[in-house]
């Protein structure tokens, strides 16, 4: 990744324009082209790959139900005994307790699937 980056850099610093004396043709075009290559790298290894996590953790959240042991974000763990519209009421070592949705760990959850 750094690798790349650096070509990037390197390409721009060798096709940016010279000023008035001596400039080459055509390297408005390179700066373009540069500017939409960062803007393709920049989708391809930060964004894209964001939004398919969030939407992979939205499904999971989906999916679990009343019966599944989980975790949750702080460490607790616990049985699902009702499932709610935005919550989930939870048993753990005797108590029950309501936490959001959003606070499952996916990966644990995931690996007692399993």
């Amino acid at each position: 990744m750094v690798n790349l980056i650096n070509s990037i850099i390197l390409f721009a610093q060798q096709t940016a324009p010279a000023g008035a004396e001596g400039g080459k043709a055509g390297s408005g075009w390179s700066s373009i082209l540069f500017l939409v290559l960062l803007i393709v790298v920049f989708y391809l290894f930060f964004i894209r790959p964001s939004v398919k996590k969030q939407k992979e953790q939205k499904k999971f959240q989906e999916s679990i139900g009343k019966g599944d042991s989980i975790v949750t974000i702080g460490g607790i763990h616990g049985k699902i005994i009702e499932v709610k519209d935005k919550t989930f009421v939870i048993e753990s070592e005797g108590s029950r307790m309501e936490i959001e949705k959003t606070a499952v760990n996916a990966e644990f959850a995931a690996e007692n699937k399993k």
